[in-house]
């Protein structure tokens, strides 16, 4: 509801709607309250990636610890620069940033073989290339419509799958899990779909979580958890910059990063777009770069504290479409909690002490919801009088190359295998090359629409 200037707003008595509803300012206890609740639907899928990561090079708990509050505060301070904005940085508009799922398996296929300096080293000059990349991304947006996009998002989410079942066999050699992760990974899921079913609004949007915790006290209850790691380390932390090591710049893995951070950007346009849909505010071209250069950032300020590269979530996009509280200072809010959680190293060895299979049954759903979420923008694909459904059809086959075969690539020159072997890559590249040849190259199915129909 649009008040008059000068009015106020009975439901929260508060100031007046400003022109843009983004501006909007609720009173401080609504905007904790609201930020809170932002914090619950999000929080799973941002600490999910450091584990990934924590979990493929071997940290100990403490030092996963470590990369879950890098993970935090990294994802409130940029969080905070996209609804704030500095500079040309920051969209100003309700938008949550996080660790991304997009470069992991690609960081983790880098992290296995050279360590996380290599890692780091990729991300920061793949950031640097998304700062200098932004404006030409948003320029050029008709190039990633939906089948790319949904093509590209679904893959992410089936090429995480196999972290999932990793979790709940803990990694064994034959991939079978025992007995007490099979009660594990299972209980968790049943607990996390019980939830979905009985919870509403924001808990219902935080099933996952809550089943995080409720699985981990059922594995403490089989004697599975291990506590004494959470007593090891500060409890309150600065971060110190580099801790893993000086980054290292290897070309095979820039390249891969880069790659990975034009489908970053491309999935930063959507949500961006999504977003101002639902908040109902307009988004030119200097708009949307501004958001996605806060994105590319990310990748460039996450490794300095330890951290990996980050997007634009998508997850508190139904939150405001429910609550319908549109401001950005809400969300910004958020951000501010999600700084104080990133300087309490103790919060991340709490979460790393969750038994892998725990995680899996957990992850189960979560990665699926990045491929349904793909799925869901692919329904919105107009599929009549086009190729679109070859474009899909082929990506998707591209993209699940390496899941299927692990050693695929692996005849091909060391550089060429390293960003082959992420199907996020070939999925993207292939999604691109196909929709400029079907459907940008003479015109494609908008020319063939406006033909008359042929006369018998």
């Amino acid at each position: 509801m649009k008040l008059p200037k000068g009015g106020s707003d009975p439901a929260t008595d508060g100031p007046a709607v400003s022109e843009r509803p983004e501006d909007e300012r609720p009173p401080l206890r609504l905007m904790i309250t609201y930020g809170v609740q932002h914090i619950l639907a999000l929080y799973a899928g941002v600490i999910t990636p450091p584990l990934i990561m924590a979990a493929a090079v071997g940290l100990d708990p403490v030092e996963t610890g470590l990369i879950i509050s890098a993970a935090l505060l990294v994802s409130g301070l940029m969080t905070l620069i996209q609804t704030l904005g500095v500079w040309r940085f920051g969209m100003r508009m309700p938008l949550v940033i996080g660790a991304s799922f997009i470069p992991v398996t690609a960081m983790t296929a880098i992290g296995e073989s050279s360590g996380l300096p290599a890692v780091f080293g990729a991300a920061i000059v793949a950031g640097l290339f998304g700062v200098l990349i932004a404006p030409v991304m948003a320029s050029l947006i008709r190039f990633f419509p939906p089948v790319v996009t949904g093509s590209v998002i679904t893959v992410v989410g089936l090429s995480l799958i196999p972290v999932a079942v990793g979790w709940i066999t803990d990694n064994s050699e034959n991939n079978i899990p025992t007995g007490t992760g099979l009660l594990l990974g299972g209980g968790t899921l049943l607990i996390i779909l019980v939830l979905s079913k009985v919870l509403r609004g924001v808990w219902g949007r935080a099933s996952i979580l809550l089943g995080l915790v409720l699985g981990t006290l059922l594995a403490a209850a089989l004697g599975e958890v291990d506590f004494a790691a959470v007593g090891e380390g500060a409890v309150f932390s600065l971060p110190t910059p580099f801790h893993f090591g000086q980054p290292e710049f290897q070309v095979a893995a820039i390249i891969t990063m880069c790659i990975m951070m034009v489908v970053i950007l491309s999935e930063g346009m959507a949500d961006i777009l999504a977003v101002s849909s639902v908040v109902g505010s307009k988004v030119d071209g200097r708009r949307l770069a501004d958001g996605l250069r806060a994105d590319a950032l990310t990748a460039v300020v996450g490794p300095l504290l330890n951290s990996f590269p980050g997007s634009t979530f998508s997850q508190n996009i139904g939150l405001i479409a429910l609550n319908k509280v549109k401001s950005r200072y809400v969300v910004a809010t958020g951000a501010v909690l999600l700084v104080a959680m990133g300087l309490f190293p103790i919060l991340g060895r709490v979460v790393a002490m969750i038994p892998s299979p725990v995680l899996g049954g957990a992850g189960l759903v979560l990665f699926g919801s990045v491929a349904a979420a793909g799925i869901q923008t692919l329904a919105k694909v107009e599929y009549e009088d086009n190729q679109n459904l070859v474009i899909v059809a082929v990506s998707l086959g591209f993209g699940v190359l390496s899941i299927a075969a692990p050693d695929f690539f692996s005849g091909f020159p060391e550089w060429a295998t390293m960003i082959l072997h992420s199907g996020i890559v070939t999925a993207t590249a292939s999604a691109l090359v196909l929709n400029v040849f079907f459907n940008v190259l003479g015109g494609g199915a908008e020319r063939r629409r406006a033909e008359p129909a042929p006369v018998d």
